[in-house]
C-alpha cells in the first residue's frame, strides 16, 4: 500500500529518524533525508537505502529552525516526487538546565526547532495531501511530552506543544483521509544517548549497568531501551489502511514509564 509514497522524514540522518525511514523504504516508499552530518556519511546512507530497498531516496539539508528551508525542502520534494505523502517530524535537540540559569538562545532553538518546525513542514505539504485526499503525519514527541523532569524546561515545554499541535490537526483534516499521531518514545539508545550514558559513568564513577538502569531508566518500569526498529513499526502502522480511523492520538512507546 505504501509503495511508490513519498516520505520525508526530518532529522533522519541517524538515530530514530534513520531507523523509520529505513522501516518506510522497506514498504516501498521513496525517501527523502533531512539532517546534518558528514557530508560523505549521508551520501553513503542515501545510496544503501536505494540499493537496498529498491527506492527513490534524496536528501535535503534543510536547518528546521528555518521556514523558509523548509518551505523550499517542501517544493523540493513536490517536484521530485509529486509532493509529501508521509511525513514525520522528528528533528529535535535538546539542552539541559535550571530555569533560572537557561540560556535564552537555547530556549528559542528548541521551541523552533522541537515544535515550531513541525508547524512549518505540516503547513507547507497539507496542499498535496489535501489535493490527493490522502496522508499520514507522524508527530514523534517524547514521552516528556506527557510528565515532566527538572532542567528540561524547553524540552519539556516544547513537547507537551507536540501533543497540542497534534490534536488540533488531526481534528482539521478528518474529512481530507489525512490522519494526525504523535509517537511518545521512553528512551531510546541513540547515539546522543550512548554519550550521557558516557558522561554519567565517568561524572559519577558508576558502571555503564547502574547508569543505565539507575539514572538514565530510573522512572521507567521496564529497565530497557525502546528500540528504534519498534517505532519504525509503528510508524509504518499508522501509515496503513488498518490505522486510518487512528488519528490524534498519543501514542506512548514508554515501558510504562507514563501508566504511573
Amino acid at each position: 500500500m505504501l509503495k511508490n509514497k513519498c516520505a520525508l522524514v526530518t532529522g533522519s540522518t541517524s538515530g530514530i529518524g534513520l531507523g523509520i525511514a529505513k522501516s518506510l523504504a522497506a514498504q516501498g516508499c521513496n525517501i527523502i533525508l533531512n539532517g546534518f552530518g558528514d557530508t560523505k556519511q549521508i551520501e553513503e546512507i542515501r545510496e544503501n537505502l536505494s540499493k537496498e530497498f529498491s527506492i527513490r531516496a534524496h536528501y535535503n539539508g534543510a536547518d528546521m529552525s528555518k521556514p523558509e528551508q523548509i518551505r523550499q525542502m517542501i517544493h523540493e520534494a513536490e517536484e521530485i516526487f509529486g509532493g509529501v505523502d508521509i511525513l514525520v517530524n522528528n528533528a529535535g535537540i535538546q539542552f539541559v538546565s535550571a530555569i533560572d540559569q537557561f540560556p535564552e538562545e537555547k530556549w528559542d532553538s528548541i521551541l523552533a526547532i522541537n515544535l515550531s518546525s513541525n508547524f512549518h513542514t505540516t503547513k507547507a505539504v497539507l496542499p498535496k495531501m489535501k489535493k490527493k485526499n490522502w496522508g499520514r503525519i507522524i508527530n514523534l514527541a517524547s514521552v516528556h511530552g506527557m510528565v515532566a523532569s527538572p532542567f528540561k524546561s524547553a524540552y519539556v515545554a516544547a513537547k507537551h506543544g507536540v501533543l497540542g499541535l497534534t490534536k488540533a490537526t488531526a481534528l482539521e483534516l478528518v474529512e481530507f483521509n489525512i490522519t494526525c499521531n504523535a509517537i511518545c518514545p521512553g528512551y531510546v539508545l541513540t547515539p546522543l544517548v550512548e554519550g550521557q550514558i558516557d558522561q554519567q559513568a565517568k561524572a559519577h564513577n558508576l558502571p555503564r549497568e547502574k547508569v543505565i538502569s539507575d539514572v538514565i531508566l530510573a522512572s521507567q518500569p521496564k529497565k530497557s531501551f525502546v528500540e528504534v526498529e519498534q517505532l519504525g513499526a509503528l510508524t509504518v502502522f499508522l501509515c496503513s489502511d488498518s490505522a486510518s480511523s487512528l488519528t490524534g492520538a498519543t501514542l506512548p512507546v514508554d515501558g510504562a514509564w507514563t501508566a504511573r
